[in-house]
Order: structure tokens, then C-alpha cells, then sequence
């Protein structure tokens, strides 16, 4: 990247929802921006999972954040405006939930309960939408190593973990916090690419986030699984599970995947596992047994459940975070430096969180353009 020209953009890094909504609110307000992230396409906890049958057959997972509600008005604009571009829908079923200690189902929905939201055809189809609008430079499969300071020339330098160099940027917005928290070093035994110390006041809020792990299985049958009456549900009185959810009953999934189903385990769960294991890299061998142990509990939902023909846990070490540490300015911003810090741990820790920091990171940008 040609480093006068780079010098004009603002960096992105991460394309997970609140990244997304920030590049494609700051294209839209005349910034340039080039978005950086580490896997080989965005979503970030929206993700969509691929896999694929011993028989060929591909299966579809959105095994982070299975559905959003929306109450902030503009983030309500935002949606509206997904829906008439056929990237989000409206998820009808009813929810419900299973008590573990009466073997029981009970419809939990209620009168005037929040819309329930899906990205169309998968949870990532906003983000993969939104990275690729006009003015917004998308760089995937890119980690980003060091995030340097240059104070002389009053810009940022961005370089890859290879040490390739990213280019010179007027400002930078970290919208994933596993790369600024103190966790990133036990996790990837690199230090963090932000020198957290150019930011004191951010840096204590941004060390003070605990977060809460969860293990999601992926599940996939013969048929369809009649004997459960919803298609989404929670779990009551289980140390174990919390939700299950349908994928393909979604709006917009391919009929070939429709026995597909994604169940969430505790945070207590995850956490329990987690101390025993770490948080490194895990063997083939102690996912199954995890995928082994969540199934078990699912099964307990009803008699006839199937041993699944696709089984797969993946872990979420750290993606849910615990507490809101920015509500009123709902992003966390260092003007003089031009460095923001936005996601769901700044708002609330959901999905309509994360869009709103995203909106508010790109506004701290939009604000001074004139000085970019």
C-alpha cells in the first residue's frame, strides 16, 4: 500500500459486526478506510460456519450469535435499510424453553417481545455486505502485528505479524477486543499490536473487561428432529447448556441443511473446561469429548433423539464480554491520537451493542474529517 496514500485512510482492524457497521459508516461519510482481519472473511462472533458430510454434502452453521433484537432507533434505521437490500429478515418462530428438572417444554414467547432478527443467507451476510460497500478497502487472512505511533509525522504505522508494513494511517479503530485485552498474550504468546501505555485511561477500562466463555456445538441429523416442538429454546436448571437453536428453520438457509442445529454451553460450563485445559490450542481428542459431554445433555431433551450424522464443538474463549465499560460515549476514544476502541463490550454485550459502538466510533471520525 502506497504509504502517502494510505496516509489518508483510517484503519479498521477486525470485521466483526462492530467493525463493519464502523467502515461502512465512515465510507458513507466521505472517510477512507481499510479494514484489517485476521480470518478469511468477516463476521468476527457472526460468523458463519461451513462444513462438510463424509458424503459431500456442505452444512451451515451461525454458531456465534444465532439472532439479534433491535430497540436503539438508529440502529432500527440501519436494519430497516438491510432488510430492503434482502441481507436481514425477520425470524418468526416461537421460542421456547426446557426444564431439565421437569423434562418439560414451555413457550416462553410474549405479547410485544422484540423482533428477532437473522443476516440472510447467514448470520455473516451483514458484514460480508457491509465491507464490500463503496470506499471501504476490505483486506482479509491480514494479522495485524504492531500498531505503532509515529509522533513526528502524527500518524499510525500498521504492520503485519511477517513484518510487512500495512501502511501510514491518519487514525485507527480497534473493534476486537481480543487483540487489546491483557488475555491476548496468554492466548497467542505475542504481545499485543497496540501499545496499550499510549492510552493509560483507556488501557485501565479496557483491562478491567472479564469475559465469558462458551463452547458451541454443531449438530447436524438424518431428519428433522419432531420430537422437540421448538425451534429455538433454552435450558433451564443445567450447569451445561443455555440455548439450542435450529439453524436451517432461519429465513434464507438451504433446504439441504435443514436437520442442522447449534446448541450453546454455560459459561460455567466453558469456564470449568477451560481451567482444566487452558486456553491454548485444543486437540482433536478433548473436542470430541467436549462435543460428547454437551450432546449428552442435549439428548436429555427428548427420548428419541439420533446420534447426530455431524458432530463439532468450537470454543469462544473470550467473545462474550461480562460488562459495558463506555455506555454514555459508547466507544472509547483517545482524540488527540485518533485511536478508537469499540464492540460490545463498550454498549451492552449483544449484537445491537456492538453496532451501536461502531456507529459512535465512526462518528468521533466523521467529526473532525476536515482535520484528517
Amino acid at each position: 500500500m502506497n504509504s502517502a496514500a494510505a496516509a489518508s485512510k483510517i484503519a479498521v482492524i477486525g470485521c466483526g459486526i462492530s467493525g463493519a457497521v464502523c467502515a461502512s459508516s465512515l465510507a458513507r461519510n466521505g472517510v477512507s478506510v481499510a479494514v484489517f482481519e485476521t480470518a478469511r472473511g468477516p463476521g468476527g462472533r457472526m460468523s458463519e460456519r461451513k462444513e462438510t458430510t463424509e458424503d459431500g454434502k456442505e452444512m451451515l452453521f451461525d454458531h456465534g450469535a444465532p439472532y439479534f433484537h433491535v430497540s436503539n432507533p438508529d440502529v432500527l434505521g440501519l436494519v430497516r435499510d438491510w432488510e430492503a437490500r434482502g441481507i436481514v429478515s425477520q425470524w418468526k418462530d416461537n421460542f421456547g424453553s426446557f426444564d431439565c428438572l421437569s423434562k418439560q417444554f414451555t413457550d416462553i414467547e410474549k405479547e410485544g417481545l422484540s423482533i428477532k432478527y437473522v443476516g440472510v443467507p447467514g448470520m455473516n451476510s451483514i458484514c460480508k455486505a457491509l465491507c464490500n460497500e463503496s470506499g471501504v478497502e476490505s483486506k482479509f487472512r491480514t494479522c495485524v502485528g504492531k500498531v505503532e505511533w509515529l509522533e513526528e509525522e502524527d500518524l499510525w504505522s500498521l504492520t503485519s505479524v511477517d513484518g510487512q508494513s500495512l501502511g501510514h494511517f491518519k487514525g485507527v479503530v480497534a473493534s476486537d477486543k481480543n487483540i487489546i485485552s491483557d488475555r491476548f498474550t496468554t492466548v497467542t504468546g505475542r504481545l499485543p499490536p497496540i501499545d496499550l501505555t499510549l492510552v493509560p485511561e483507556l488501557a485501565t477500562k479496557i483491562n478491567e473487561i472479564p469475559v465469558n466463555p462458551c463452547f458451541a456445538l454443531m449438530l447436524t441429523f438424518g431428519e428433522p428432529l419432531r420430537s422437540i416442538p421448538f425451534k429455538a429454546f433454552s435450558f433451564e436448571h443445567s450447569e451445561t447448556l443455555s440455548w439450542a437453536f435450529c439453524n436451517s428453520s432461519k429465513p434464507g438457509r438451504p433446504k439441504t441443511s435443514e436437520c442442522c442445529w447449534v446448541v450453546h454451553s454455560t459459561a460455567q460450563y466453558a469456564k470449568e473446561v477451560i481451567a482444566k485445559v487452558g486456553l491454548g490450542m485444543l486437540s482433536n481428542t478433548v473436542f470430541s469429548q467436549i462435543a460428547e459431554e454437551l450432546f449428552q445433555e442435549f439428548q436429555k431433551t427428548a427420548a428419541d433423539i439420533p446420534h447426530p450424522l455431524f458432530m463439532k464443538a468450537h470454543r469462544w474463549g473470550s467473545a462474550f464480554p461480562a460488562v459495558s465499560v463506555e455506555r454514555e460515549e459508547k466507544c472509547l476514544w483517545d482524540g488527540k491520537k485518533r485511536l478508537a476502541f469499540c464492540g460490545d463490550f463498550c454498549v451492552s454485550p449483544n449484537v445491537e451493542g456492538a453496532i451501536i459502538s461502531g456507529l459512535a466510533a465512526a462518528s468521533k471520525f466523521v467529526d473532525i474529517a476536515s482535520c484528517l
